[in-house]
């Protein structure tokens, strides 16, 4: 084994939507999801690109699905990693609405049981996800301890939020991800709901008239649920509605006086089960 050039690596995968450019820059490990269209398998991000992904979905007869990553995909991720390091970190979505955290799991009692791979369930998904992966990783360079770069994940998941629209509910009902939100399935066309995500589950939050209408609440959700906006790591999350999240990143910034509102690409294997058109909303309360 090498001379360990940092203390922490991170590991997590595509659900944490990070950018490429961020990843060209910085020594995060992605697992790879699994898309299925019918028969054909795609691992995110490596055999079909999100506009790939839009471009299938919409002329596909079948609606896609998603497949936990192999283990073999975190048993290489957790080697790479171990390479430079004495822990790892693997960082990774609910357990509500993925596999990931089970193969990851299975992959270090199988293959490293006795290295240090410590992982989390973050309840989060998407823009949060990243913003913990992002934290992680700024962390592991400065040099801290795992425990406490752990310590600081774990204080963050219960405070995690984040409010969405959805062009429609089929995609959520279909992967039957939808939750106590299935209550809004029988509303009238002309209601736009808006959902939350709590404790790693989606939800319905409230109904509004109209998307513009929808789209002006996310904005009033932000500074209703937002002491400290500089701890609050907002973002905005988006599936092929590129033109209104950066429009509300924008917006966003004025109101909070803040220089930066990331915006983050949702990713195939979470439109998978969210649908194309969604905006979302997601930050960290300073209050349980």
């Amino acid at each position: 084994m090498t001379d360990k050039e940092q203390r922490v690596r991170i590991v997590t995968d595509t659900t944490a939507v990070l950018p490429l450019e961020y990843l060209q820059s910085h020594p995060v490990e992605v697992i790879p999801q699994v898309i299925l269209f019918g028969e054909d398998s795609f691992l995110e991000d490596l055999d079909i690109s999100f506009e790939e992904f839009i471009e299938k979905l919409k002329t596909s007869a079948d609606l896609p699905k998603t497949a936990a990553p192999p283990i073999q995909s975190a048993e290489e991720a957790f080697r790479k990693q171990l390479k430079y390091a004495h822990t790892v970190l693997a960082i990774h979505p609910s357990t509500e609405i993925s596999g990931t955290v089970r193969s990851a799991t299975i992959a270090k009692e199988q293959s490293f049981p006795n290295e240090d791979i410590r992982i989390l369930d973050t309840r989060q998904i998407g823009a949060n996800l990243a913003t913990m992966v992002k934290l992680a990783e700024t962390w592991a360079e400065e040099g801290r301890h795992a425990d406490e770069i752990m310590d600081q994940l774990e204080d963050m998941i219960p405070r995690g939020r984040v409010y969405f629209l959805v062009d429609t509910l089929e995609y959520l009902q279909r992967g039957g991800r939808i939750g106590a939100a299935s209550a809004l399935l029988g509303t009238a066309l002309q209601i736009k709901p808006i959902l939350s995500m709590e404790e790693g589950r989606i939800t319905a939050f409230e109904k509004v008239r109209t998307h513009n209408k929808a789209y002006e609440r996310l904005k009033e959700i932000a500074q209703e649920k937002i002491k400290d906006p500089d701890s609050a790591y907002l973002s905005v999350g988006h599936a092929d509605r590129l033109e209104d999240a950066r429009r509300l990143a924008a917006e966003l910034k004025v109101i909070f006086s803040i220089d930066e509102v990331p915006v983050y690409n949702m990713g195939a294997s979470i439109t998978t089960h969210a649908g194309p058109g969604v905006l979302k909303i997601a930050f960290f309360t300073d209050l349980l």
